[in-house]
């Protein structure tokens, strides 16, 4: 952790919606005129989209668990030299992973494959980390540590399931079936790198759907932001300084469940986000948080 270099990091599974706090984030970044360093998850996975296939269908024949969630499928270390750089000295080395031919074409290349690997550019005020490992900790290493501010987003299961299904079908191209394998060959890892990732993290949202999504493989649709409520909860509050009273009164039919976590309706989501995070980046920035 460093106050005169700060980290914030996004951390949840695929299909779990941190693109809705990264949109929140981008909105107080312009608002506040902040030069994010920003740092996408996917680059920093092992193989490119040919070779992880290859990797894959290697690791079925002989019996191994293999996939994007552990560290076999990712640079676990190069992440974590990143984050200590960058704490350090404000600086380290980031590519991109292009997932379709639009950002393909941005660099002159072929989807499924990485940029090569360049300095950040200097003179950021922080960096921003979106992806699946922002608190990942193995017996080999610690990337959690060098996070200033660790948020999760973390639906229920069966929404994560859901939304990974509708995702992956619509925009990828993938059969149902082949998506749910994909969640059942990902299980191990999911439950040992994944999850305990929010037990570290400062803050977690986390989308709880009011109606039926008990079998998550045959639902037809996405529950709306209106038709669920989101949890939030604070590590420690203490070092996160929530503003309850404010919130409540900001945030209509919102209220407490327990001392330290609020629940609030769905579609209110992006602007909780917003009235709780932008204190904090501020801080952070000012080098008081």
């Amino acid at each position: 952790m460093s106050k005169q270099h700060p980290i914030i990091a996004i951390t949840g599974s695929s299909g779990a919606g941190t693109s809705t706090v990264r949109v929140a984030m981008e909105h107080i970044f312009r608002r506040d005129g902040i030069n994010a360093a920003i740092v996408e998850g996917d680059s920093f996975h092992r193989y490119n989209r040919e070779e992880m296939q290859r990797q894959v269908e290697l690791a079925l024949q002989e019996g191994r668990n293999f996939s994007h969630f552990g560290p076999e499928g990712n640079l676990f270390d190069r992440l974590e030299s990143l984050f200590m750089e960058y704490s350090e000295r404000g600086t380290g080395l980031r590519r991109y992973y292009l997932h379709d031919q639009a950002e393909a074409d941005r660099y002159g290349q072929k989807p499924g494959i990485f940029t090569p690997w360049t300095l950040l550019p200097p003179g950021s005020d922080l960096l921003f980390y979106e992806g699946l490992h922002g608190g990942v900790i193995t017996d080999k290493v610690n990337v959690a540590r060098y996070v200033d501010l660790l948020i999760g987003v973390t639906p229920i299961v069966n929404l994560e399931w859901i939304q990974k299904i509708h995702r992956d079908t619509a925009e990828r191209g993938y059969s149902a079936e082949a998506v749910t394998d994909t969640i059942l060959r990902r299980m191990y890892d999911y439950t040992h790198y994944i999850v305990p990732q929010f037990s570290c993290t400062d803050i977690n949202f986390q989308r709880v759907p009011t109606v039926d999504t008990s079998n998550p493989f045959s639902a037809r649709d996405i529950p709306t932001l209106d038709e669920s409520f989101v949890v939030i909860r604070f590590k420690e509050p203490r070092k996160t300084h929530p503003d309850f009273h404010y919130l409540l009164h900001m945030i209509h039919d919102s209220f407490m469940s327990r001392r330290n976590t609020i629940v609030v309706p769905g579609g209110k989501m992006g602007f909780a986000m917003e009235l709780i995070l932008q204190p904090l980046i501020e801080q952070l920035i000012r080098r008081e948080y």
